[in-house]
């Protein structure tokens, strides 16, 4: 059974951090992408941040670049998004996902990952 599962998630003021985890469980093995989507009320699910396994190199939504870090755990089989000056437009509900594809062809669409967690909800307060 492969499974992600996401952590961390909770209330926070404007301006506050939250860091969130992606633990991988059961038979599931982050060697390939992974990356964090969000989905905020009434809007369709967006991409955040992607890192790639083997060279750690990160790809970030305009938004997310410069306030947010995806990093990774290779021991833990884990991936990590630190979020910084979170802002009320952040609140949404933020997904976690691995792709099977050793290269995937796009590090920022949904269709390149194939294994998701079940979300973690984070609300930003103005």
């Amino acid at each position: 059974q492969v499974q992600l599962v996401e952590s961390g998630g909770g209330l926070v003021q404007a301006g506050g951090s939250l860091r969130l985890a992606c633990a991988a469980g059961g038979r599931t093995v982050l060697n390939n992408a992974v990356a964090w989507f969000r989905q905020a009320p009434g809007q369709e699910r967006a991409f955040v941040a992607a890192i790639r396994w083997a060279t750690g190199r990160t790809y970030y939504a305009d938004y997310a670049e410069g306030r947010f870090t995806i990093s990774r755990d290779n021991a833990a089989n884990t991936v990590y998004l630190q979020m910084n000056s979170l802002e009320p437009e952040d609140t949404a509900i933020y997904y976690c996902a691995a792709s099977t594809m050793v290269i995937p062809a796009s590090m920022t669409a949904e269709t390149s990952y194939a294994i998701w967690g079940q979300g973690t909800h984070v609300s930003v307060s103005s």
